[in-house]
């Protein structure tokens, strides 16, 4: 390309990252899919002793201990619809907003790992559970792997928001893929379209052609 020739550079679209837009959305999904999964499983279980059906399992799911969890899952799903239609600023806002709310997943559950509830919290977590014993008699709490699930959908989120908000201006949007590369140059006149033009403009048709041959 000589130095006077057209910049074919000049128009390309910047917007052709395709493989980090794919990997933002498998995270947003996974994280949304785990975080929701774990959420409606029991996290920690605990042995009650009722008057009349000796002892009773007694459990609390994620989203009774920890409502962010399947909250955080659901905005992150709705994410990934919106991914679709933003782009800019909006879109990295929307980034800003899935991290932070999937960081809050991960902090409060490994802060409920770290001090899990008491037996007796646990106890009454589960509705129509009518037990006689005293806190005393209640077994010791047992924490399931279910936590840890929500801990990896989170941190899994936080990644695919923050290459969100960092590689936004090279993601695709909506419509990119339908635009031709340099589209933006103008296209080849057609000489037969350019006489009709000027002879529905009212001009003489053969004028430039005539002109064009000196």
């Amino acid at each position: 390309m000589t130095a006077g020739g057209p910049d074919v550079t000049a128009g390309a679209d910047p917007r052709t990252d395709r493989r980090s837009y794919a990997i933002v959305l498998a995270g947003l999904l996974a994280g949304a899919a785990a975080l929701w999964g774990s959420g409606t499983a029991a996290w920690f279980t605990v042995e009650v002793p009722t008057a009349t059906r000796g002892a009773v399992e007694a459990s609390a799911t994620g989203a009774q201990l920890q409502p962010v969890v399947t909250a955080a899952a659901a905005l992150l799903a709705a994410a990934v619809a919106a991914l679709v239609a933003l782009s800019g600023l909006a879109r990295r806002v929307l980034g800003v907003l899935v991290g932070l709310a999937s960081a809050a997943a991960v902090v409060l559950t490994l802060r409920l790992l770290a001090v899990p509830p008491t037996p007796v919290e646990l106890a009454s977590a589960r509705s129509g559970l009518n037990s006689g014993a005293a806190p005393e008699g209640i077994g010791a709490v047992t924490a399931t792997g279910w936590p840890w699930l929500a801990v990896a959908g989170g941190v899994l989120a936080v990644a695919a928001s923050v290459l969100l908000v960092v590689r936004e201006p090279r993601l695709p949007k909506l419509g990119s893929r339908y635009a031709a590369p340099g589209a933006q140059a103008a296209p080849p006149s057609d000489p037969d379209r350019a006489a009709w033009e000027r002879l529905d403009a009212g001009g003489d048709p053969t004028v430039g052609p005539r002109e064009g041959d000196n």
